[in-house]
Parts: C-alpha cells; sequence; structure tokens
C-alpha cells in the first residue's frame, strides 16, 4: 500500500513541478522531478523492465500527442522547443513519470481499456489546469480546438499504453514462472 500512495502522490508532485517550472520558463524543474520519482518508482517495481518498456511507449505517446497538440498552434506550451512540432522536455517529463502509474496506481487500465479512453477524453483537464494556474500551457482561441485535439490523442494513448502494460507484464510473469518451474 505504501508504494501506492507513493506512485499517487510522486506523480502529482512531478506535476506540479513541471507546470511550475515551465510555467517560469524552466525545463529543470520538470526533468529533476521526473528522474527522481522513476528512479524511485523502478527501484520499488517488481518488474522495472517492463516499467521502462511503458515509459519508452509514453513518451513516444507524448512526442506524438502533444507533437500534433503544439504543431496545430491550438496548445502553446511555455519553455518550449523552437519548432512546435516537438513537444516540450517538460511534458514528456510528464508522461515518462505518468507511465510509473500504469503498473500501480492505475493498474485497474489495464483490464478495463474503455476506461482508460475516458479517462483519456478527460486528460486535458489537467492541461487546463496548468494553463490557468500557472501559464504553462495557452490554448488559442477558440480554445475547445486545442483541448479536442488532446482529448482524441490521450483517449487514443492511454488504452495503447494499458494494454502494452498488460501484456509486458503478462509476458514477464510467463517468463517468471517458467523459469520458476525450471529451478
Amino acid at each position: 500500500m505504501r508504494h501506492f500512495w507513493a506512485n499517487v502522490i510522486g506523480n502529482q508532485l512531478v506535476w506540479l513541478c513541471a507546470v511550475v517550472g515551465a510555467g517560469h520558463g524552466l525545463r529543470w524543474p520538470a526533468l529533476l522531478a521526473a528522474t527522481a520519482y522513476v528512479g524511485s518508482q523502478l527501484a520499488m517495481s517488481a518488474r522495472p523492465a517492463v516499467d521502462l518498456k511503458v515509459l519508452a511507449v509514453a513518451v513516444l505517446c507524448g512526442l506524438v500527442v502533444d507533437g500534433i497538440a503544439g504543431g496545430s498552434q491550438r496548445v502553446v506550451y511555455a519553455a518550449a522547443w523552437p519548432s512546435a512540432w516537438l513537444a516540450p522536455v517538460w511534458i514528456l517529463a510528464l508522461w515518462a513519470a505518468f507511465a510509473m502509474t500504469l503498473t500501480v496506481s492505475l493498474k485497474v487500465l489495464q483490464q478495463k481499456r474503455w476506461l482508460a479512453a475516458l479517462l483519456g477524453l478527460l486528460a486535458p483537464l489537467a492541461y487546463l489546469s496548468a494553463s490557468r494556474g500557472w501559464s504553462s500551457v495557452l490554448f488559442a482561441a477558440p480554445s475547445w480546438q486545442g483541448v479536442i485535439i488532446l482529448a482524441l490523442g490521450w483517449a487514443v494513448a492511454l488504452p495503447l499504453l494499458a494494454a502494452s502494460a498488460r501484456h509486458w507484464q503478462h509476458d514477464a510473469a510467463a517468463v517468471a514462472n517458467t523459469n520458476g518451474a525450471h529451478a
């Protein structure tokens, strides 16, 4: 249970460091917080190789989802790269941190991908909060267009991430069972 709460609270702290830092034009708070959080989660993980694979897919999803959102110019990120088509590093740090939740606090999404899609549709609420609270994300008028882009991207990405986590955890368990049978 301790790992569950460390997973939830740690992820929220990474989000806070990232959006406050980006709102001040800084990338390093997100990188530092995400590195510490991911490292701590990997240290507590029963299957760190699975978490690393999910993290890699999450960063790719972030490159696509937030790259499209930024490239569309409907969503503008603070502390961004010169090209709007490249998701900012602080956003990618958030995707990496979020990946760590898919085998712990959000593990239920592995079994209920419809719920993952539904939660994905709600993901823009975090962006709106970052926009209103710290100006780390700005939505071009009309803002609903940027919200829709992010919602659709997350509604595809989150079930994909949940399915990947489930697949790799299942494979790791099968390998562990096979190795245990041979011991």
